[in-house]
């Protein structure tokens, strides 16, 4: 691994790409530290510090995660890259139900540039939203237990608001099309991990100070349970690596065509089917759900609707279960609005491809649903392990969440899952100039050529 990352170096275009890569990431990390105009940060900073003891502190936690950090401090940034997400996750939905967003999505290049003009434009439309409720939200000093957050409330600091936030979303978005397009990587994703890879230190010094090993009498963690701890996160690291990389390889044979003196197919392939085709998707969808009686306790004072509430905060059993079952629920859903079985047979059809055994068309489409159906059960059920895990284990060792979530949740599955591609990219780099990549099979491959 260490002679791959020193072939990186020797190659002029990958060397290229990784710099300006890394450039445009420290512009995004440069912005999560420049403040909106308008708003006193140490009063900010004393109303989030409090929040994080309280029920609405799970919600602000997940968006504090996916802005690194920007939304805390209410920088040009705080919106983050949520709007780019929910808009593509809504063009996403709309694509499977809109008959004409369908047809689009089918017209190869010229449709998938349509549909990321799309995503442009709902980003754009949902951060003018979100930043103008953020803006209402903070000139209301009841809201931040007296606090005056905003020095000079009305309508300029509204719209300068939008403006500012609004503007830092399209940079971001602008910045995630540039790594796409000159970089390496997928853009978007290296930016949300940028974002909560920021975190470490903080956890880190949180970890330290909890050991204290250089004041035993202030320790809270001993030795042991320090030992447990690395040993769980390099279990869970590689349960993740496995289950992001697991597959069902359906065989699949091309029949032959004769076309004049040429013969065409005959060669056999396989179709791969991801354990966890739906991604961390369902984890996003059920936290916004389950945040939901939350966030709403916080702006209706019955007293029933607040034990319901409480029940549901994060570390409760109830909390939990409703929890992993949401995100089951939601890894089947969003299985099937991405994965169309009825397409994929008609393809192979088309291109006289089949499965062994099974008949071509509707049969087909019927075996890759059941073949589905059974491998996203337990894809769905790790998902919803990883993700109750962070809770659990900082119930049990009483350890801080933001040291316990980098067991598990989003935030492992995001950053271990966009590892993983930026590094397959690099080494199809690297064997395609005829380095040895990361792992041993390139190495295994190389000799082989």
């Amino acid at each position: 691994m260490l002679q791959a990352f020193a072939n990186i170096v020797k190659i002029p275009d990958l060397r290229k790409k990784i710099f300006f890569t890394l450039a445009l990431i420290a512009v995004y990390r440069i912005g999560t530290y420049i403040p909106t105009p308008g708003i006193d940060g140490a009063k900010l900073a004393q109303f989030f510090a409090n929040l994080a003891q309280s029920q609405g502190g799970a919600l602000f936690g997940i968006m504090n995660m996916f802005s690194g950090g920007a939304i805390s401090r209410l920088t040009i940034f705080a919106l983050g890259i949520m709007p780019y997400i929910s808009a593509s996750i809504i063009i996403q939905l709309l694509t499977a139900v809109i008959p004409a967003l369908e047809k689009l999505a089918k017209e190869g290049e010229a449709g998938h540039k349509k549909i990321v003009q799309y995503t442009r434009y709902g980003t754009i439309v949902l951060s003018v939203i979100q930043s103008f409720f953020i803006a209402m939200w903070l000139e209301n000093p009841a809201r931040f237990q007296g606090l005056q957050i905003v020095q000079f409330p009305g309508w300029s600091f509204r719209i300068l608001t939008v403006i500012t936030l609004t503007s830092g979303t399209a940079f971001i978005m602008w910045l995630g099309e540039q790594i796409q397009e000159y970089g390496i990587g997928n853009g978007m994703s290296l930016i949300i991990t940028a974002g909560i890879v920021s975190r470490i230190p903080t956890a880190l010094y949180q970890l330290w100070a909890l050991f204290s090993p250089f004041a035993p009498e202030k320790a809270q963690l001993d030795p042991f349970t320090l030992i447990l701890m690395v040993v769980m996160l390099v279990g869970v690291v590689v349960a993740v690596i496995v289950v992001t990389q697991g597959q069902r390889k359906i065989p699949v044979q091309y029949a032959k065509r004769v076309v004049g003196r040429k013969v065409y197919g005959g060669q056999a392939t396989f179709l791969p089917l991801r354990v966890n085709q739906a991604g961390v998707i369902p984890i996003i969808f059920a936290q916004s759900i389950i945040l939901f009686p939350a966030t709403i306790a916080g702006f209706i004072p019955h007293k029933g609707f607040q034990s319901f509430a409480q029940a549901l905060t994060r570390g409760e059993w109830l909390y939990n279960s409703v929890y992993a079952i949401l995100i089951i629920f939601f890894a089947y859903f969003y299985t099937a609005i991405t994965f169309n079985p009825i397409d994929i047979s008609d393809n192979m059809k088309k291109y006289g491809g089949f499965v062994p055994g099974i008949r071509p068309g509707r049969q087909t489409a019927e075996y890759l649903d059941f073949i589905m159906t059974r491998i996203t059960f337990p894809g769905a059920i790790f998902l919803a392990l990883i993700a109750v895990f962070p809770s659990i284990i900082s119930g049990a060792l009483k350890i801080p969440y933001l040291v316990a979530s980098f067991f598990g949740g989003t935030g492992l599955l995001i950053i271990v899952g966009v590892m993983l591609d930026t590094m397959k990219q690099i080494e199809s780099h690297l064997l395609m100039r005829h380095y040895e990549g990361f792992m041993k099979k390139g190495k295994l491959k190389a000799r082989m050529s």
